[in-house]
């Protein structure tokens, strides 16, 4: 039977960089029973891959999972989506969940989510910061940490730092990305990903997130985006709206479409050559493919230099038939990636 709802229902934040493994970690967690009375909202539904695990539709935006979880997609504003959410459960529409779990994009500066939380005249009323979980590549880490002041901001105002992909890289590798990210978050319990325990308890703890435990340059970060709550109030009368995917303007993300099967040699040569050349340019790749003389697609990703093991998959999604790659990147213009692309298969792009 459920427990009553609590009167401050705690929010636990899910962030990590483009490609860090905060979807796998997701999937994971949203296996524990510790989880089954949890509601997560996510930017985009399909990005979190869980559409084998749908149980019930309840609306457009809102599905029961198989553990007993509730996903909700994030349409525009986080503000907005949490008070339709509150309101559903008020009204019995969907069931009483006892946790808010929010998963941010990869490119997300992680403050406006935060302060969301403790400033929204309505929310606040409701809804407490549980704590941040932040998941940080072990194989780019490091050049995340250099180049994206999004993954650094989301590593330093971390509860929880996760770090993933272990497995492909050097115990020096790793033990060096733990003492960096030790030394500029000192608060921080870092936590080794695991495909086989359970970290739900650990992670997902329903401690108090606290400003004044941060560093200084944490807490500053949160006076300014206050601040500029503040501002916004003052000249709006209205609470302003967060974009949880805000991010630099020379990052982007676009859509190369086959219309016809793809060669998978050429294919995999001209992927592999553009990650060698330009991998920090291009944060993530992902794409399902109509390779020749395969029957079903088969799903790619990489991440930088990072390209992961393509995945056979075992049935097309739908009727559409047509390879698709989405691509983010920074300061690479699509239309260079579109004729290189086109030049190496000899085939037509869209």
């Amino acid at each position: 039977m459920s427990q009553a709802v609590p009167l401050f229902t705690p929010v636990n934040v899910l962030t990590g960089f483009l490609g860090s493994g905060k979807t796998t970690l997701l999937q994971r967690l949203l296996k524990s029973p510790l989880l089954h009375d949890t509601a997560v909202l996510i930017n985009e539904f399909g990005e979190v891959g869980l559409d084998h695990h749908l149980l019930e539709q309840v609306d457009e935006t809102t599905v029961l999972l198989q553990s007993g979880c509730l996903c909700c997609t994030i349409r525009g504003d986080l503000s907005n989506a949490i008070r339709e959410l509150h309101s559903k459960r008020d009204q019995g529409i969907v069931p009483p969940y006892r946790r808010l779990v929010i998963e941010t994009t990869g490119l997300a500066d992680p403050l406006p989510v935060l302060t969301t939380i403790t400033a929204d005249p309505v929310l606040c009323h409701h809804y407490r910061l549980g704590n941040v979980i932040t998941t940080v590549d072990a194989v780019n880490g490091q050049g995340h940490l250099d180049r994206q002041q999004e993954s650094l901001k989301q590593a330093a105002v971390a509860d929880r730092i996760v770090i993933t992909k272990t497995d492909l890289t050097t115990p020096q590798g790793a033990n060096a990305l733990i003492d960096r990210v030790r030394r500029f978050n000192p608060s921080a319990d870092i936590v080794i990903a695991s495909a086989t325990q359970d970290q739900s308890a650990r992670l997902l703890s329903q401690d108090v997130f606290d400003v004044a435990s941060k560093t200084e340059e944490v807490r500053r970060w949160f006076a300014q985006e206050l601040d500029n709550i503040q501002r916004a109030d003052h000249h709006h009368h209205d609470h302003p709206h967060h974009d949880p995917n805000r991010h630099a303007d020379d990052i982007q993300s676009f859509c190369l479409v086959f219309d016809e099967p793809v060669d998978w040699t050429a294919f995999g040569l001209w992927l592999t050559m553009l990650l060698n050349r330009h991998g920090t340019e291009v944060l993530r790749v992902k794409g399902i493919l109509n390779v020749a003389g395969e029957s079903a697609p088969v799903a790619v990703h990489g991440v930088q230099q990072l390209v992961h093991p393509p995945v056979h998959m075992e049935r097309w999604p739908d009727t559409d038939r047509r390879s698709k790659i989405v691509f983010i990147t920074k300061g690479l213009e699509p239309a260079r990636l579109r004729r290189s692309l086109m030049a190496f298969t000899g085939q037509g792009v869209k």
